[in-house]
């Protein structure tokens, strides 16, 4: 009869390697969730940028204080004024506060480019569209 050579291996190699096993599982499962979540998450931001044009198209038709023009205008001149060196492809309307009267109307706009990105909160006073509050956000593996 053949006896298995299991010679030097131990409980603890066993546990060792199953633990193993059970990382990379774990690992392989994260990267196909990642994938997916990235997958979809594309979608999602093209729906809620989509939203966004839509609520500020609705309030323009009753209130000529919306106009993109002046909302880019503030944000723009926001971004030269605190960001001069920040290099931006994309400046999209990410949410739009319509509220009863004027004082009260909040917009958000993201630039977006290599360097990161930079959300403005805008609010809306008697003179026109001001920047309430700049969030800067590095690129991933940027400074």
């Amino acid at each position: 009869m053949i006896k298995p050579r299991l010679g030097h291996v131990t409980a603890v190699v066993v546990v060792l390697l199953v633990v193993a096993a059970v990382l990379l599982l774990f690992f392989v499962g994260g990267l196909i969730g990642a994938r997916r979540h990235y997958a979809t998450g594309g979608a999602d931001w093209r729906r809620h940028v989509s939203e966004a044009d839509r609520a500020l198209e609705e309030a323009r038709a009753a209130d000529r204080g919306w106009d993109r023009e002046h909302l880019e205008a503030a944000a723009r001149a926001a971004l030269d004024s605190e960001h001069p060196d920040h290099r931006y492809e994309d400046l999209h309307l990410v949410l739009v506060d319509d509220r009863p009267g004027v004082e009260e109307d909040r917009a958000e706009m993201m630039a977006a480019g290599p360097g990161g990105t930079v959300l403005l909160r805008l609010a809306r006073g008697p003179t026109g569209w001001e920047v309430e509050r700049i969030d800067s956000t590095p690129a991933a593996g940027g400074s």
